[in-house]
């Protein structure tokens, strides 16, 4: 059986996400967590040693806020943006390798690779995975998308990315679909500088908000450091209460958890006081900030309010996803019909891939 949902109907936890330093928490982390009482925690390569260590960091994460089931996020896509990495796990292609399958192969491909994350994900107690990736690529375009995305083509990306969420969901980890509404024609990287996007709102709506509205009922999103000047010229999306309420919530649909992309990065600009109450301001539901630097979270907690009501009803609906009853799976079966399938030697899908007899 699950944990149960965490209850946020009395306390409101502050509308943050936070990274820490390294593979334990200093004393320092633990009381400062404590006191600023993020809703939960994000973990990278430098935080992830082992399955041991890892799962500890964890519940000690949870522990000094007081809520065993606080969200705990990474960023485990597969290819080049992978925290969890061999010996001591798995090591997944990119979206772009498994994409480059025929047709029927890649779709149970991209399953059983979401599958296959999300049982690394939650034996060590990761309940939220920052993937998939649904920007669609322009060919002038800066390579920090690249091969992590599913293609260019919108009906291929729905479908992939679409059975790599249902991969996910089975395995009891709620993706976020990234980099919304779009970040595929961005010309700098964001983790540099901001992207300005030139398109007009119609070929937008025709081509990189499409998989963002196919896949709007995901239980998680993450915001695009991107200006798209055909929808508001004056702010980046996690800054504008107009994307965020036209095209996000409004054209596009999603109901979801909203996360901003990490707001320490380049795209963005002043003070990280200042970036936390514009990125609340605009809508977003949680700001992201993943460093660990205890001087910058300290900036962020200070700016950042509770929860909104709001927020709290989505990240509820979301639990709820993510404690809907797992099916059997068969680890051994899944990795050896994954690698066939990578491999091109794959025959006709096994009736019970799913089931442990």
């Amino acid at each position: 059986m699950r944990d149960e949902a965490p209850d946020l109907s009395e306390r409101q936890p502050r509308a943050v996400i936070l990274g820490c330093a390294g593979e334990r928490l200093t004393p320092e982390e633990l009381r400062f967590f404590a006191a600023a009482d993020p809703l939960g925690f994000v973990v990278f390569r430098r935080n992830c040693r082992s399955r041991d260590q890892l799962r500890a960091l964890v519940e000690e994460l949870r522990g000094c806020v007081g809520r065993e089931n606080a969200p705990v996020l990474i960023d485990q896509e597969g290819g080049r943006v992978a925290r969890l990495q061999p010996p001591e796990w798995r090591a997944y292609p990119s979206a772009a390798a498994i994409a480059a399958l025929p047709d029927d192969l890649a779709l149970e491909a991209a399953r059983l690779d979401g599958r296959l994350i999300a049982d690394d994900l939650a034996a060590v107690g990761i309940t939220v995975d920052c993937a998939p990736v649904l920007d669609l690529p322009a060919r002038d375009a800066d390579p920090v998308i690249g091969d992590r995305a599913w293609g260019s083509d919108p009906a291929q990306v729905i479908r992939l990315a679409g059975a790599f969420c249902e991969g996910l969901l089975a395995g009891g980890v709620l993706p976020v679909i990234k980099h919304i509404p779009g970040h595929g024609r961005a010309r700098v990287d964001s983790h540099r500088a901001c992207p300005r996007v030139d398109a007009g709102h119609a070929i937008l709506s025709q081509s990189d908000f499409v998989p963002f509205r196919a896949l709007s009922a995901m239980p998680w999103a993450m915001t695009a450091h991107i200006v798209f000047a055909a929808i508001d010229d004056a702010a980046p999306v996690t800054f504008s209460r107009r994307v965020v309420d036209t095209i996000i919530r409004g054209e596009i649909g999603f109901g979801g958890v909203l996360v901003s992309d990490d707001v320490s990065m380049g795209a963005l600009d002043g003070t990280l006081g200042e970036r936390t109450r514009r990125t609340l301001d605009a809508g977003v539901d949680l700001v992201l900030h993943c460093n660990g630097v205890m001087a910058e979270m300290a900036e962020i907690v200070d700016a950042a309010r509770p929860l909104s009501p709001a927020a709290v009803e989505r990240i509820a609906r979301g639990e709820i996803r993510r404690r809907a009853p797992a099916e059997d799976f068969d680890r051994r079966a899944a990795e050896l019909r994954f690698a066939e399938l990578m491999a091109g030697t794959a025959g006709p899908a096994p009736a019970q891939i799913q089931s442990r007899k």
